[in-house]
């Protein structure tokens, strides 16, 4: 499919503007990272205890992190979760890292959450109750034990009642007392006792999830290794099958995608994660092979016109190749901006990082790899024996 004819663009002519603009780019991911006291890291890497909270309306931010503060609990940030518009959830991340375990991080932000959302004196909170503490509480019911239920049975009974309110729609939260009508499996009379004893609470812990600083520490190095190892490999081929010079330009050019696709990160405030590192290392991998492609049609044209010199190789190749990369680049930018705007909360730093490198790996490719190699192979001239002769005489 041929998407533009046949150009002739002096694209080397205007490298400085390209490299002018990529060094404001990358000037400016740097000096957000400074102002903000470095990267956001997320989670996997810095360590931390992440809760997500899901409330039956639009929950207050500020007010809740006021409330988690006055706790003593630090809160790294507090943000919205959401995969729709009404889904009303916050993610709060907190600096408890090597100090609580899973169950105590949940269990203070529950009693601090209380504050806010208080329930009735006495009762249980459905949509926080475990099915062990929901067990226990049909077991003590004096009316459940004179109808001649079991404790198996009222176990039994529990853990169904908790499955039923995780499961979609509900998704942890019963808005009304009447939903648990329809439970399966659970007898009326159960039913009938879960209602006396327990109350909706306003919000439900959906999930808890801590990493400690130690092995965030090794996550940010193994995600160094695997980056760098990745480059390596890629300067080794390309080294092979053409020269080094092309595989060293190929490098810096994906160097310059990943310094600025981190850069946006720090722009808009996004936190790296370790999807984020998968997008980084699929980025290097598509970043490479748009590089290739220019690099391959230099070599042919290399082969054929000989009497060329290596700006006009380069000018020609990238005018040859053009259409194919704007083809190629253009469909997988569609794909990565749908998953980013239809892929939920979880992929969007994945999808952002993509969407981010796929338009500056694009531009790299024409614009850095190849100046790069021009410069690169400039200075290899330069300093050659016949060179140094010539300017001797």
């Amino acid at each position: 499919m041929q998407l533009i004819g046949q150009t002739n663009i002096d694209f080397l002519g205007r490298r400085n503007i390209f490299i002018g603009l990529s060094l404001v780019l990358l000037l400016a991911g740097a000096a957000s990272a400074v102002i903000h006291g470095g990267l956001k890291f997320g989670i996997d890497f810095k360590g931390g205890t992440l809760v997500y909270v899901k409330f039956l309306d639009e929950p207050e931010p500020e007010r809740i992190r006021a409330v988690l503060q006055g706790k003593g609990l630090s809160v790294a940030t507090l943000q919205p979760f959401q995969d729709s518009a009404d889904s009303h959830e916050l993610k709060i991340d907190l600096d408890l890292a090597g100090e609580v375990v899973e169950t105590s991080g949940k269990s203070q932000v529950i009693e601090t959450l209380r504050e806010i959302y208080p329930i009735a004196d006495g009762k249980l909170d459905f949509n926080n109750a475990s099915s062990d503490a929901l067990g226990q509480r049909l077991m003590a019911s004096q009316a459940l034990r004179d109808a001649g239920h079991s404790s198996q049975e009222l176990a039994s009974a529990a853990e169904a009642l908790v499955a039923w309110r995780d499961q979609a729609p509900r998704s942890g939260l019963v808005r009304d007392p009447s939903e648990f009508d329809a439970v399966p499996d659970v007898p009326q009379s159960v039913l009938a006792a879960v209602k006396q004893e327990t109350e909706l609470g306003a919000f439900h812990i959906g999930g808890v999830e801590v990493v400690g600083p130690k092995i965030g520490a090794e996550l940010q190095w193994q995600a160094i290794k695997a980056t760098l190892f990745a480059l390596a490999g890629m300067l080794v081929y390309i080294a092979f099958r053409f020269e080094w010079i092309y595989g060293v330009a190929a490098v810096i050019a994906v160097f310059h995608d990943v310094f600025i696709t981190i850069g946006f990160f720090s722009l808009f405030g996004r936190e790296i994660e370790l999807t984020v590192v998968a997008a980084l290392l699929t980025l290097v991998g598509y970043s490479m092979n748009d590089t290739i492609v220019i690099f391959d049609r230099v070599r042919e044209n290399r082969n054929s016109i000989r009497r060329s010199s290596l700006t006009e190789l380069l000018n020609l190749s990238i005018n040859q190749t053009l259409s194919r990369t704007v083809l190629t680049s253009g469909l997988t930018l569609v794909a990565v901006v749908c998953l980013f705007v239809f892929g939920g909360e979880v992929l969007r730093s994945f999808s952002f990082a993509l969407v981010v490198g796929v338009l500056v790996g694009t531009y790299s490719s024409i614009f850095i790899a190849s100046p790069v190699l021009l410069w690169g192979q400039g200075l290899l001239t330069a300093r050659a024996p016949g060179a140094r002769a010539g300017r001797r005489a």
